[in-house]
């Protein structure tokens, strides 16, 4: 995949940010009294991959005014290395807007974790393209890569039409775009045929498009993997069949993505990625990982997979470097994998648990 050279951005994210509040010490969330809070997005997961390996990357997003929780995401923004920029909305009264909290614990062996959205008055539901200038942004600061996600596209509907706004700018000024589809039946209800036409304009556009089987499914109304044998090679024709599906109706796109996953614990998970980059299969068959919290696994797949894009990488080496990127945001605390350098996670692609001295 060719990419343009003359940019400002390697990588541009449009997402809501919130905080997540998880117990220590792996615990439930019901039965704890000590709590740790991060900053967290699901866009900006995938956008730490290139942002601690040195690729420069802009967060657009939107901020409540003089909220303690803003300050804290936007410093936490600036440690990860990140550029943003957002309009403040004040939060009009106690009952106005704020940051979404997103309540999980991590399990434990036998207990898997479990995860309480509570997004009332999220501020990220106000995004409206009138609040950026995309002309600037795309045209004038140049942008390599935008990633959209169907979490934010699907939120409301400015968010629908600003990440639609967003893809047809980036066409038209010859950024790729990649689209992770994200489906979530609680933010479709009421709006599928919608929303199904908003997604369906953004994927005849893009570049990648990363999804899993319920995903083309309900978003794109693809049929989803062939019914087979039992057994992990069978799993894996499913999705090619289904993958090939997505591809005769989506030309555009030159690489198309999914994970695999299989939980045997909730510290123990089979991993694995498949990747069509034009007319060729690259498949990493599940390999077993420990995990100390999963959540944002499959954000730093992505993430490594675009990094590997930006870098003129073969899709061999980008889905491997994609499935380690994955694999290693499973051993952080944080949603976000925090890469040292690219020696950290090639060491974690050939097993080599070694210490460095």
């Amino acid at each position: 995949m060719d990419i343009k050279k003359e940019y400002k951005y390697a990588l541009l994210v449009p997402t809501s940010m919130g905080v997540r509040i998880t117990p220590v010490n792996q615990q439930p969330v019901y039965s704890s009294t000590r709590f740790d809070m991060q900053v967290t997005s699901a866009e900006t997961n995938v956008a730490s991959i290139s942002s601690f390996l040195g690729l420069p990357v802009k967060v657009l997003t939107t901020f409540v005014k003089d909220s303690p929780i803003a300050k804290l995401i936007k410093s936490n923004l600036k440690s990860r290395h990140m550029d943003y920029e957002g309009p403040e909305i004040p939060q009009g009264n106690p009952w106005g807007y704020r940051h979404q909290f997103n309540i999980a614990d991590s399990g434990f062996g036998a207990r898997g974790p479990r995860v309480w959205n509570d997004r009332a008055g999220e501020v990220g539901r106000t995004l409206n393209v009138k609040d950026f200038d995309l002309e600037r942004i795309f045209g004038k600061e140049g942008v390599a890569i935008v990633h959209l996600s169907g979490l934010i596209c699907a939120m409301s509907s400015e968010t629908s039409n600003f990440c639609l706004q967003i893809a047809r700018f980036a066409k038209k000024y010859g950024t790729k775009i990649s689209f992770d589809l994200n489906y979530r039946a609680s933010f479709w209800l009421g709006r599928e045929n919608e929303l199904h036409n908003i997604f369906s304009e953004i994927a005849s556009i893009s570049d990648v498009l990363i999804g899993n089987e319920e995903d083309f499914q309900l978003c794109l109304g693809i049929e989803g993997p062939d019914a087979g044998g039992k057994g992990i090679k069978a799993k894996i024709d499913g999705f090619k069949g289904m993958i090939t599906r997505v591809k005769k109706t989506y030309p555009n796109a030159s690489i198309f993505g999914t994970t695999l996953r299989e939980v045997i614990s909730t510290n123990e998970h089979l991993w694995g990625a498949i990747i069509l980059a034009d007319e060729d299969w690259h498949v990493i068959e599940p390999r077993k990982i420990n995990v100390m919290d999963r959540i944002g696994g499959g954000d730093g797949f992505v993430g490594g997979l675009l990094y590997g894009i930006n870098k003129g990488w073969d899709p061999e080496k980008c889905a491997q470097f994609g499935w380690a990127t994955g694999a290693l945001a499973t051993t952080f605390l944080t949603d976000y994998a925090q890469p040292a350098d690219e020696d950290m996670v090639w060491s974690v692609w050939s097993g080599n648990a070694r210490v460095k001295r």
